[in-house]
């Protein structure tokens, strides 16, 4: 729900971008000018790092009252994990990896349907909550492994503000060095999502016939026909 909110706050002025994987997949498909994806990316970081530090400052005394004042980033009373992803303890990095990549996949093969105009898509305005539930199937069904991260920002940014604020640089180390599977994760997923989706979807779509258009345009009933009708 939070990233539906995100999206209606700024998605008027900024499309709503708030991951950079999905950032990157856009503009090399051509579907954003590749002049904005450092401005993005920067501000999707800056963001992600201003949040957990909100974060920090609404939960300080809380956390500082948990674990008897320590800021643990295993165990069974670690709360670096509420930052930043980390693995579960049977995972491998190469699992690590193909799971950020499999779940990336498929977020931007959706988000790449939603807003294909040639495809079903959602009512205009609805787009934020379809990728709100979007999320919560893919993170309910793949989120065990690692918290299914599929953002480098959402993760890389309070990562990097637990290690300033007490948790320690140990926070790159944890699970085998982890830290850099959902950051060039997604971001491989994000590539492979668009590519199959165009490649699957979008170069098979009809192109419309101009006649057949304007033809059940002059047959098309009105609205108002419509509701007399039914």
């Amino acid at each position: 729900m939070a990233v539906v909110m995100a999206i209606y706050v700024t998605g008027g002025v900024s499309g709503g971008h708030i991951n950079p994987a999905v950032s990157f997949a856009m503009c090399l498909f051509g579907r954003m000018k590749w002049f904005k994806f450092p401005f993005y990316v920067g501000a999707q970081f800056l963001g992600a790092f201003a949040g957990a530090a909100t974060l920090f400052g609404i939960y300080h005394d809380g956390l500082m009252a948990f674990a008897g004042g320590k800021l643990l980033i295993v165990g069974e009373n670690a709360t670096a994990h509420i930052f930043a992803t980390y693995p579960a303890p049977y995972l491998s990095l190469t699992n690590a990896f193909a799971d950020q990549v499999v779940a990336t996949m498929f977020l931007l093969m959706i988000v790449f349907a939603i807003f294909d105009s040639r495809n079903l898509g959602v009512p205009k305005g609805l787009e934020p909550v379809v990728i709100g539930l979007l999320i919560i199937v893919i993170s309910s069904s793949l989120g065990l492994n690692s918290g299914c991260a599929m953002n480098p920002a959402r993760d890389l940014s309070p990562r990097l503000f637990t290690a300033l604020a007490g948790w320690g640089f140990e926070v790159f180390t944890a699970g085998n060095n982890f830290w850099w599977i959902p950051v060039v994760g997604p971001l491989v997923g994000a590539v492979i999502g668009g590519l199959i989706y165009v490649l699957v979807i979008e170069i098979h779509h009809r192109d419309p016939d101009p006649d057949f258009e304007t033809d059940q345009a002059e047959d098309k009933p009105e609205k108002y026909e419509l509701s007399v009708i039914m």
